[in-house]
């Protein structure tokens, strides 16, 4: 399973693993593949706090750090400060969408509470406003770093200057062969090819069809790894097959002994099945996979106002963000993950998990050996 990212990165296999949960990105990291914290939902004081903690556990494997900058963001000011920015934010949003998130509260019986502070009540979405984005950029790279991946579109030309100039590699997803080429022009060094299969933000294009277009696209110039329903032995060896270098695997990591997913999420994880999920704008603004809810739901029902644009849907939902938190049943509202959630039916240490795939991927490997009387 030796490829150009083992060679990139000095890892033994290119599995790379996106992960809210720093005790996963280490235990990925430590098994041979390469960890990715997902940043957003921190301020630059916790990711700090999370990436010390990797560095001291991580015996010295790289890792990475995906961001979430989108090209198009709402523009304010207040010098990054959360509690300024909470204000400008909710003047933007319309009142209608207001009394709707308030009426459902009411309809799902949610315990209600003033939004906490930590973020200033964005909604844990405060990374994705520019300047605060940035910040959090400049405490990723006073680590170790190897990687820098945003989730939403190419980095600013800034971010992929500081990344190359600290030797740190930067990688983007696309969910169509023009995004791949975009990503190659502004100088991005891997490419993570998303089928519509994954969880959370997503595009309508299978990975069947996704990974050749890509590397047909753009594999001669860069890296391409493949994302979405692919949490198998023999899915790794069919996204080689296709052309990748790699895999780029998040859902799978939510079921693992090693993940911070909250105890009725984990439950709604076990018993799911693949047709169990849906692309919703529900919680983000933008199409994204997750298990269907009641609350994804009544964002599609007749009396619905329809959901905001990035970030505005995800700052208007944190009152219910934090009251279904409260209750304790957040598998009734936002359940992030993909396709692969059918074959999740058991909770496993990250290391098995890593292992499994690599012994599968080999005995599917020597299959085809078989088939095509390779010898």
């Amino acid at each position: 399973m030796h490829t150009r990212i083992c060679d990139m990165f000095g890892i033994e296999y290119p599995i790379l693993a996106f992960t809210h949960c720093r005790d996963v990105v280490a235990a990925v990291s430590k098994a041979g593949g390469l960890g990715v914290l997902g940043a957003v939902g921190y301020s630059p004081e916790q990711l700090e706090m999370e990436l010390t903690w990797i560095d001291e556990h991580v015996d010295g494997k790289p890792y990475g750090v995906d961001f979430v900058m989108p090209n198009k963001a709402m523009d304010v000011a207040g010098g990054g400060d959360p509690s300024q920015l909470r204000a400008q934010v909710q003047e933007m949003i319309p009142q209608e969408h207001k009394e709707f998130v308030d009426e459902l509260i009411d309809r799902f019986e949610l315990p209600r509470g003033e939004v906490q502070p930590g973020d200033g009540g964005m909604g844990g979405v405060v990374g994705w406003i520019p300047e605060v984005a940035h910040r959090l950029v400049e405490v990723a790279f006073a680590h170790p770093i190897s990687l820098v991946v945003n989730a939403l579109g190419t980095p600013p030309p800034d971010v992929i200057e500081l990344a190359h100039s600290h030797g740190v590699k930067v990688a983007a997803l696309a969910g169509k062969a023009q995004h791949a080429e975009r990503h190659v022009m502004n100088g991005i060094d891997i490419v993570i090819a998303q089928g519509t299969e994954a969880g959370g933000h997503t595009g309508d294009v299978s990975t069947m069809v996704l990974i050749p277009e890509v590397v047909d696209a753009v594999g001669d110039k860069v890296p391409v790894l493949a994302a979405g329903g692919i949490g198998r032995g023999r899915q790794i060896a069919a996204a080689l097959a296709l052309g990748a270098d790699g895999v780029w695997m998040g859902s799978v990591w939510l079921a693992t002994a090693e993940s911070d997913s909250r105890p009725e999420q984990l439950e709604a994880y076990l018993r799911a099945t693949s047709s169990d999920t849906v692309r919703s704008k529900s919680y983000t603004g933008k199409p994204a996979r997750m298990l269907r809810t009641p609350w994804t739901d009544a964002w599609e029902a007749s009396d619905s106002p329809g959901t905001l644009p990035m970030p505005l849907q995800n700052i208007l939902i944190a009152p219910a963000n934090q009251a279904y938190y409260r209750a304790g049943r957040v598998d009734e509202f936002f359940v992030p993950v993909g396709q692969i959630v059918g074959t999740m039916n058991q909770v496993r240490p990250v290391r098995d998990v890593v292992f499994d795939m690599v012994e599968e991927y080999i005995e599917t490997v020597e299959r085809l050996d078989d088939i095509t009387g390779a010898e």
